[in-house]
């Protein structure tokens, strides 16, 4: 059951990877939207797996943080996929520029951690090792999307 678990929180072992697993982790998100891309309803799958993928790494985030005797451990990166899928949500059909886009801007607040995004960190269990990276997700939605709401013909585009 042990390994069960930690392949669920880490995405597939991603998390288990010796350097930057959240980056690793992050990848997991990438593939899952890439393979959603041409979908006509791509949001509202994204959003999808996204709560779905939620609900599952609360359950599992006071196990994993018992698990590793820390909080928040490095292996638990489902908070990760979900983050990104955050902020690839609300893109139509989107290119893999704007898929690589939305990853840096998602790891970009992940790893800065603006004080709002640090604040909901201190929430406990599971809720608080996935909502900071909702939030992150929610920046780096804003951060891809205001430069294509603005330049009609962003070159990252969100629509295809």
């Amino acid at each position: 059951m042990k390994f069960f678990k930690l392949g669920i929180v880490s995405f597939g072992y991603l998390g288990l990877m010796p350097v930057a697993p959240g980056t690793f982790g992050t990848l997991g998100g990438v593939l899952i939207a890439w393979a959603l891309a041409k979908n006509d309803y791509f949001g509202l799958w994204v959003l999808g797996a996204a709560l779905l993928l939620y609900l599952v790494g609360r359950s599992l985030g006071d196990w994993a943080e018992e698990h590793a005797g820390e909080k928040d451990p490095g292996f638990f990166v489902i908070d990760e996929v979900v983050g990104y899928l955050v902020t690839v949500a609300w893109f139509e059909g989107p290119s893999l520029l704007a898929l690589l886009c939305a990853f840096c801007a998602f790891r970009f607040f992940d790893i800065v951690k603006p004080p709002p995004i640090r604040r909901v960190e201190r929430i406990g269990g599971g809720d608080g090792i996935m909502l900071d990276d909702v939030v992150a997700g929610v920046f780096g939605l804003i951060l891809v999307m205001l430069p294509a709401r603005l330049l009609i013909d962003a070159p990252w585009s969100v629509t295809g």
